[in-house]
């Protein structure tokens, strides 16, 4: 394999465990606070505040490592 397939698949891995890690952290604390707005009403709109702000650096983070899989994929430094 050359260099190129190696940073492709390395991109791919990048995405797809990125993804995988991001869907079942968000499902889990969704399913959280389903459980705990059930068990205390009152509290929904701190929690949901505070999911949703959760929610986002969760998804950041996944982002985060798509830009790093687009920049060797498209401004490779090991080719050439």
């Amino acid at each position: 394999m050359t260099n190129i397939a190696y940073v492709a698949l390395a991109c791919g891995l990048i995405i797809g465990l990125g993804a995988i890690g991001a869907c079942i952290g968000i499902g889990l604390m969704g399913g959280k606070f389903i459980e705990a707005s059930a068990r205390q009403p009152e509290l929904m709109n701190a929690l949901q505040t505070k999911m949703f702000l959760l929610v986002g650096l969760i998804d950041a983070a996944f982002l985060i490592g798509v830009g790093i899989a687009m920049m060797f994929a498209f401004a490779n430094p090991f080719a050439g």
